[in-house]
């Protein structure tokens, strides 16, 4: 019982922090979209992958490697800790270092985009301090304490909200390459920002020994057994996600479409399509940061009533929020796009994707289920096999002279394969825990 409640009271805290932090974001996106233009999106969206990519490789996974190690083993948190710290710093140095060196040759030969120079450098200086930040994140996951996130969390939609909404307008009246790539810079405030209201909620009981901070073998080894696997995944998705602009942009220029057609049409997929059909993420992620150190106990405790209770509770909350939030789209989708962002381009993507979408909302949960009881390489072979049949019918799909929906197309076949994979996995690993 007191296990439930632990795991209700998170999700709730998780859920109405999300709904506060969304909310705070859907302003800040109206905001900056309607000064800088579908232009400007279109350069913020064409590097987007690329940073998606890198951050995935900076951060490790680490809160979720940390979350799940902690929740195990409560009383090697600060080796835990200190050791992620040491590794992560290591990673960003070297990432960093490369993207220095390569930032130009991404933006001219890769993204056809000179203009997104600077934004490439701009997103690399914020690694370090987002790797930083995920790292305490991850330490009150695993404690099972959300409070600190979604105040930090909100806290960060503020800054961020201040920053646009005094600066944007001054900086895109000198130029729009530095309008786009100020959000980035932002970011970097956000998060010195986040780590500080972090560090308010640490225990001040808690005894800090020496011992206790000096890395050793063994933890770094369970970190690494599982934050690879875990990241792994994350990465293959993030290398679709980095070659989908390439190619995309790529094979439509060769199929005679222009360029400013490419930069506007992919910057409303990403800026409005996306942006609202992904609104009840929030759910799904606060849903599947409640579960893995919830199942990953119960799993160790072997109580797989529990586990696979939790994992039922999780997939009907997502499929009632996913399903209600779709036929609210199918009806209304126009009034609220442009209610929220005052224009429809994008609106036709909508009307595809959303009788889909459900099926994308559940694709965390399963993921984290899988994740929680060892089983992250399963999720990278998905993954894998997810990204190369993706990027395969958006290259046969470009040359075939339908514009954007070549990338509607890719998403579609990308989504019904995951998550039926996934499923497919959850119920055979459960079957077996079940007769275990």
């Amino acid at each position: 019982m007191k296990s439930k409640n632990i795991f209700i009271k998170s999700t709730l805290i998780l859920i109405l922090g999300g709904i506060i932090t969304k909310i705070l974001g859907f302003v800040i996106r109206i905001i900056y979209t309607r000064i800088v233009g579908a232009e400007v999106l279109g350069l913020y969206s064409l590097v987007m992958p690329t940073y998606s990519l890198l951050i995935t490789i900076a951060t490790l996974a680490l809160p979720t490697t940390i979350s799940k190690l902690i929740a195990e083993d409560n009383k090697n948190h600060l080796r835990v800790i200190s050791t992620s710290t040491i590794l992560i710093m290591a990673i960003n140095f070297l990432v960093v270092i490369v993207m220095l060196f390569s930032a130009r040759f991404i933006a001219n030969n890769l993204l056809h985009e000179s203009r997104c120079y600077l934004l490439i450098i701009a997103m690399t200086l914020t690694f370090p301090i987002i790797s930083i930040s995920s790292i305490i994140k991850g330490y009150f996951y695993g404690k099972q304490n959300m409070i600190p996130n979604v105040v930090s969390n909100i806290i960060e939609q503020l800054v961020r909200g201040v920053l646009i909404y005094l600066f944007v307008p001054k900086i895109m009246a000198r130029s729009e390459i530095l309008a786009a790539s100020s959000l980035f810079i932002f970011s970097f405030i956000e998060e010195v920002v986040s780590i500080f209201v972090n560090l308010c909620f640490i225990p001040k009981k808690i005894k800090i020994t020496k011992q206790a901070l000096i890395p050793n073998k063994y933890t770094l080894k369970n970190i690494l057994d599982i934050s690879i696997p875990t990241v792994s995944s994350r990465i293959i998705g993030n290398i679709g996600y980095f070659f989908e602009p390439i190619i995309l942009k790529n094979l439509l220029l060769f199929s005679g479409y222009s360029n400013e057609y490419i930069l506007v049409e992919y910057g409303a997929y990403n800026a409005y399509t996306m942006a609202i059909l992904t609104v009840p993420s929030f759910f799904i992620t606060a849903i599947s940061s409640a579960l893995i150190p919830e199942v990953s106990k119960h799993y160790l405790d072997r109580n797989n009533e529990s586990m696979l209770k939790r994992l039922k509770e999780a997939l009907i909350f997502a499929l009632f929020i996913g399903i209600t939030y779709s036929v609210l789209l199918m009806f209304f989708g126009k009034f609220i796009l442009t209610s929220l962002y005052n224009t429809t381009l994008g609106l036709n993507y909508i009307k595809v994707l959303a009788p889909i979408f459900p099926l994308f909302y559940i694709e965390a949960i399963l993921m984290s289920f899988l994740q929680a009881i060892n089983k992250a390489n399963i999720t990278m072979r998905i993954t894998i096999l997810g990204v190369i049949v993706k990027l395969i019918v958006l290259a046969g799909t470009s040359i075939i002279h339908i514009g954007m929906y070549s990338l509607i197309a890719s998403e579609i076949a990308n989504i019904f394969l995951v998550v039926f994979l996934n499923i497919y996995y959850v119920y055979k690993y459960s079957k077996k825990i079940t007769n275990y």
